[in-house]
């Protein structure tokens, strides 16, 4: 299974609550990037939380796939959300080409938990960061990271 995990782009920094924060324009750009960077490869299904600026993200880089497939919004992949609860989820998933669109501090904590078996490694994960973890399944160490990037790095990569 092939798991990518995207943060999702900058947001405005208040709203009348944290689910509410929309994207600000840096961070729909970001998120096109990051669309722009997937375009090759071949993705299944979208998982997003039910944040909108995780629903925004995962949009814009749906648009830039062409996938025709409807956004999937799961509610277990919130900020504060448990990262053995989120692997058990795409455990059960039939599709082996996922995109999980989502937040810090889970982000960094589920690439943690999958990789290392504990959820203390720190990967670096920005507005738009990108993981691309890769196991026979979703499990407490036992996948291997095959990307890390966001952003900033395509750009320089690119100059």
């Amino acid at each position: 299974m092939r798991i990518w995990i995207l943060r999702h782009g900058q947001a405005e920094p208040h709203a009348a609550s944290d689910s509410q924060r929309r994207l600000t324009e840096t961070g729909r750009q970001e998120a096109l990037s990051m669309g722009r960077h997937l375009q090759n490869e071949p993705i299944d299904v979208i998982l997003a939380s039910p944040y909108i600026r995780a629903q925004q993200t995962a949009e814009l880089v749906r648009e830039q796939l062409g996938l025709r497939r409807a956004i999937v919004t799961v509610d277990w992949a919130t900020p504060d959300d448990d990262p053995l609860a989120v692997l058990d989820h795409l455990a059960e998933r039939s599709e082996q080409r996922v995109l999980l669109v989502s937040h810090q501090p889970l982000v960094g904590q589920l690439i943690s938990l999958a990789v290392d078996g504990h959820r203390q490694g720190h990967y670096p994960m920005p507005t738009a960061g990108l993981a691309c973890l890769e196991a026979a399944m979703p499990a407490a160490g036992v996948a291997e990271l095959r990307e890390l990037t966001d952003p900033a790095s395509l750009a320089e990569n690119r100059d």
